[in-house]
């Protein structure tokens, strides 16, 4: 019950509340001064539902592509733990425990870049990420001293080119989301259109019983702004702010490297 609570309070917020008082305080006016008007219901649809429905859907297979990503990088990290750890003849060496440690700061600091907003700071782990892909490839390079073949290591470093793909795969997930232009069109008459459709609600105040006619500006309101909320939510699949966000855990991945 509470994780149902706490999904329903992330999509009704204090927009929704802002933009349903607008709008009851537009229809009020309307039906006092007699201003009213009866448009087109299909309007909502066609300039308002169509637009946000795609940007969810878009949303929502950028945040299975980056899930997908993810899955890859760290199938490949523990594939070249397990590559230290079991290919070595001699294995009186601390290589395994050297890819623990790397994997987990590297991990952290991606989960610090994606929360990241600013350049700097943006620019500043991006360069720390990259100088772990380097001591983890430099790494490869020493199981030849421990009896590990040349065919062998070099398919670890393999590994380690994978990583760096499936990361940068997430940086540009995370980078360029869905069209920025759409996504402001689709604000402006969210925001917009239960006030300016005051004078169709209020022609519309003699269908409902007493007390009943700001059903229909509310619900207006509560529905499309939280289909506003909603696409905000997948629109950042690694903020760890929504319920279906991408959790980067440096602890489940070390789990699985023992």
């Amino acid at each position: 019950m509470n994780r149902v609570l706490r999904s329903f309070f992330l999509i009704i917020n204090y927009k929704t509340i802002i933009i349903t008082t607008l709008s009851v305080i537009s229809t009020y006016l309307c039906f006092h001064f007699g201003f009213t008007a009866k448009f087109p219901d299909m309007l909502v649809g066609v300039a308002i539902v169509f637009p946000v429905v795609f940007s969810i859907g878009s949303a929502y297979n950028r945040r299975e592509t980056a899930l997908q990503r993810f899955s890859d990088f760290k199938g490949h990290a523990i594939s070249i733990y397990f590559a230290m750890r079991d290919w070595t003849t001699d294995k009186d060496n601390t290589l395994p425990q050297q890819v623990r440690t790397i994997m987990a700061e590297l991990i952290i600091v991606i989960r610090k870049m994606f929360k990241e907003s600013e350049k700097a700071e943006w620019e500043k782990n991006e360069a720390q990420i990259y100088e772990y892909f380097s001591q983890l490839s430099k790494l490869s390079m020493e199981m030849r001293k421990y009896g590990v073949q040349a065919g062998e290591f070099s398919r670890v470093s393999q590994y380690v080119s994978k990583m760096i793909i499936a990361f940068d795969n997430m940086k540009i997930i995370h980078a360029y989301r869905t069209p920025v232009t759409l996504r402001a069109y689709s604000k402006v008459f969210i925001y917009i259109f239960p006030i300016i459709y005051g004078p169709y609600f209020a022609v519309n105040f003699k269908d409902f019983s007493a007390h009943l006619e700001y059903v229909m500006p509310i619900l207006y309101s509560f529905i499309l702004v939280s289909l506003d909320n909603i696409q905000d939510h997948l629109e950042h699949p690694f903020d760890e702010v929504g319920e279906d966000d991408i959790h980067i855990d440096e602890n489940e991945l070390i789990r699985h490297m023992r």
